[in-house]
């Protein structure tokens, strides 16, 4: 063959492979551009498909067993009861597809830790409906797909962590001496799951590191040894985390942490791993002003199914392994509240320390189980830390609050006088007769107390306080059982005061 046609061959070839490597990346670009269209539609539809029945993340069993029961008459899912809790309440499987690919789902191994759960029943009635026929069609053609819902009840009737035992179920991946423990191995045994989402929730004080962002979702791609080796089980997990973190920056950007991936052997995600199911652990920490984290729950609904359906069609495979590992590591340097540069008088000095006040959930017999109690979690210089609400105090005299000199007949008494003429004037406690007993908590910012209360104000770890801010000789905030009360709208975006007996 003559220099000249090798030298014309050579260039056709060059000219195919380019050819070809332009289709490639013009299929790729289609499928990305129609992955987008599905989630961003997911997104948009989603009240569509919301379990209108569960809006609060304090439910137990009974609350979803009618949900469960009720998929039984419908012939597209397979409901198996699989396993029992120490106190007998049934584990159920909820299966359908009918691909070769097992994917398993499993939600609130601790009991306190509902967000997930909530979302499962959402995709639940996504797939009860005729809509997005493409997508579900790919779905349920190339997977059969298993949710285990509230591995932990007894501990979701108390809403704690840990089982009736009083063992964390996550720590029990070798002994299995649980039940729950044992009935999460078995499925996943029987199931040989080729993928595995291990759901859960964070505290809300995780932050994206480095920044004033919450780490509303952080995700984990478990080790299964000590090293941090990456097999292909663990490749498929940490791209699919990638692919899941590419969406959700569009609907929370910066606010994505990546967990810590130290080796825990007796933790059922790292074993999962090392079983052979590619797993991914999907923490849901904070959002602002989203308490009972539905717009969490919207975002798991929407990052869960986005990657089912990625797993279906491969999508993941195109992920880069290292956006994973770009993902910010958690962190946990965020307060519900911060106070800058307050000026603190102590023994007849000032002193300017920074506040960190959180406000945490506390059960109680009222409408959402729960009321709040604020402390000072930390106090000094508090400059490398952040807030969900913040404000610079250094202009501002700290005001201790006053006792109102009248006794009132019953709480509503209060509310009847008007919430802002007592606030204005300085009061902050007033005392009343007629206190409901099983009533600890109320809606309005100002303590009700039954007797006199030392109102000194003291700042320690772990205080209550509650005192003014003032400037320019008027008082302008309350800071009051962990929240800061602006008075010209005190009832703005307030939890609860509590009552002192």
């Amino acid at each position: 063959m003559s220099k000249t046609l090798i030298i014309l061959k050579m260039q056709y070839i060059q000219q195919n492979i380019k050819r070809m490597s332009l289709m490639a990346m013009l299929l790729i670009s289609i499928s990305t551009l129609s992955a987008q269209d599905f989630y961003n539609r997911l997104y948009d539809t989603y009240d569509d498909y919301k379990e209108e029945s569960i809006t609060i993340r304090r439910f137990t069993h009974s609350k979803i067993m009618p949900l469960v029961e009720g998929l039984k008459s419908d012939d597209f899912f397979e409901v198996n009861k699989v396993g029992e809790s120490i106190e007998e309440r049934s584990l159920n499987l909820i299966s359908f597809g009918s691909g070769d690919t097992d994917v398993f789902l499993w939600s609130q191994m601790h009991g306190d830790e509902s967000t997930a759960t909530m979302a499962i029943f959402d995709i639940i009635n996504f797939f009860k409906t005729d809509d997005f026929k493409k997508e579900k069609q790919e779905m349920l053609s190339e997977l059969r797909i298993h949710f285990l819902p509230m591995l932990n009840p007894d501990g979701a009737e108390r809403f704690t962590r840990r089982n009736a035992l009083g063992i964390d179920v996550n720590r029990d991946a070798l002994r299995l001496q649980s039940p729950e423990g044992k009935t999460l191995k078995r499925v996943r045994d029987s199931l040989e799951a080729d993928f595995g989402f291990n759901l859960h929730d964070q505290s809300t004080y995780y932050n994206a590191n480095r920044t004033p962002k919450p780490a509303t979702i952080s995700y984990l791609a478990p080790a299964y040894n000590y090293e941090k080796e990456i097999n292909e089980v663990r490749e498929n997990s940490i791209k699919l985390i990638a692919y899941m973190n590419d969406i959700l920056q569009k609907y929370a950007p910066g606010q994505v942490g990546r967990y810590d991936d130290t080796f825990e052997p007796r933790a059922f995600g790292d074993n999962i791993q090392k079983w052979g199911t590619s797993t991914v652990l999907i923490e849901s920490g904070g959002y602002p002003d989203d308490p009972e984290k539905q717009e969490i729950r919207k975002l798991n609904y929407v990052t869960i199914l986005s990657a089912v359906h990625a797993i279906a069609t491969g999508a993941y495979k195109n992920a880069d392994r290292e956006d994973y590992f770009k993902i910010p590591e958690n962190d946990r340097k965020l307060f519900d509240l911060k106070l800058i540069g307050v000026q603190y008088e102590l023994l007849g000095n000032i002193y300017t320390v920074d506040l960190g006040i959180n406000t945490h959930q506390v059960p109680a017999h009222n409408d959402k189980g729960y009321l709040y109690k604020g402390s000072i979690s930390d106090m000094g210089d508090l400059s490398t830390y952040y807030g969900y609400k913040k404000l610079d105090a250094s202009t501002y005299t700290v005001v201790p609050a006053k006792i109102y000199p009248k006794t009132l007949e019953s709480i509503s008494s209060i509310q009847e006088k008007g919430v802002t003429d007592f606030l204005k004037e300085g009061y902050a406690f007033v005392k009343v007769k007629q206190i409901p007993e099983d009533k600890n908590d109320v809606g309005i910012p100002i303590h009700v107390i039954s007797g006199d209360k030392n109102t000194e104000v003291k700042f320690y770890v772990g205080a209550n306080p509650t005192f003014f801010l003032k400037k320019d000789g008027e008082l302008r905030y309350l800071v009051i059982n962990g929240f800061l009360v602006y008075l010209s709208a005190p009832e703005n975006d307030f939890g609860n005061a509590l009552i002192y007996r």
